[in-house]
């Protein structure tokens, strides 16, 4: 069988590290045919929208999508939506997953093999704000719905792994209505789960406790801003965001990423890490069941980090070029 792969570069550093996950892909030797499509602020700049129709009529029509970076600006522009965000929503592309593991390189903590399942459509993430002269409010939208669907993901992901065990992050003890409403909704949906081991725990002491213990932790359920920074911690754990891999996972479809932005400051150098744009497309491939490739993927890059050569981010000085080589060369070994 056959797969349709949509490749959105996006911004930045995504022209970069897209192409090097592609050739990563065709390494496997896979049967895979390539649809390349727009997005991201370039795109917004070009035409007037960061997400053109034909950019979702073409996610629609693959199997799944690897998406690279998209520059969002920290002012408000008219008309400018967040790329990934919008699709997020779009497409409903409710769960946002990421794992964080330990890499055979210095600063990676050993020991680590989480993963955060961040509810990705609703929370403070909704856009809700208005301002009221000196006063900014911003709305937080938690539903049953939403936090069911999530939990249920977190829980499938918990009792496939061996350790079977599922933390709850949440803030209930000041917000009990938002927060609350999620924290008892996924324990109801617990109860269709018996393997797994079902915690809660309030989200300054995980933060904590990812710091001082991460290998407690086996599978982590969240709200969608909570998510979003927990998962930044722990990538931080394990080597950075250049090593963070992320998957936004709907009923039909999915979208890909690497965790990192679009990094303006190196970006067109050719010294971009494209270890989690791959590790991303090794995520892919084991949402399409092709769980042996996706396996040997991570494993070839594993033992391209261990060998070298590394980027600039992780103290080396190689390309982006001469660690895709290294990655397709270890492809061939394992």
């Amino acid at each position: 069988m056959g797969y349709r792969i949509c490749l959105i570069e996006g911004d930045g550093i995504g022209h970069e590290v897209v192409p090097a996950a592609r050739a990563v892909l065709e390494a496997t030797g896979l049967p895979l045919e390539f649809v390349e499509a727009e997005a991201g602020w370039e795109t917004f700049e070009r035409r007037g929208t960061s997400v053109p129709e034909e950019t979702v009529e073409k996610i629609l029509s693959c199997h799944a999508t690897l998406f690279g970076a998209a520059t969002s600006p920290t002012r408000k522009v008219p008309g400018f939506f967040g790329a990934i965000r919008y699709l997020r929503r779009r497409l409903d592309l409710y769960a946002n997953v990421r794992p964080a593991k330990s890499r055979p390189i210095p600063n990676s903590r050993p020991g680590v093999d989480l993963v955060i399942v961040r509810e990705n459509t609703e929370g403070l993430y909704v856009e809700q704000e208005r301002r009221y002269l000196d006063v900014a409010i911003a709305d937080a939208v938690i539903s049953k719905k939403a936090s069911e669907r999530i939990g249920r993901v977190a829980l499938r992901i918990a009792e496939g792994r061996t350790r079977k065990t599922l933390h709850i992050a949440h803030k209930a003890n000041v917000l009990p209505l938002t927060q609350g409403l999620f924290l008892d909704t996924v324990r109801e949906a617990a109860k269709d789960f018996p393997l797994v081991n079902v915690q809660d725990i309030i989200v300054d002491n995980c933060a904590m406790q990812l710091v001082m213990r991460p290998e407690r932790f086996d599978v982590i359920v969240t709200t969608n801003l909570l998510g979003d920074i927990l998962s930044d911690l722990t990538a931080g754990l394990v080597g950075g965001l250049g090593l963070a891999p992320s998957a936004n996972i709907g009923d039909t479809t999915a979208v890909f990423e690497p965790v990192h932005g679009s990094a303006p400051d190196i970006a067109g150098q050719g010294i971009a890490n494209p270890t989690a744009a791959i590790l991303s497309a090794a995520m892919m491939l084991d949402y399409l069941g092709e769980k042996e490739a996706a396996r040997k993927v991570e494993r070839a890059v594993d033992l391209a980090l261990e060998e070298g050569p590394l980027t600039p981010d992780l103290g080396g000085s190689a390309t982006t070029k001469a660690f895709t080589e290294a990655v397709i060369r270890a492809l061939g070994r394992v």
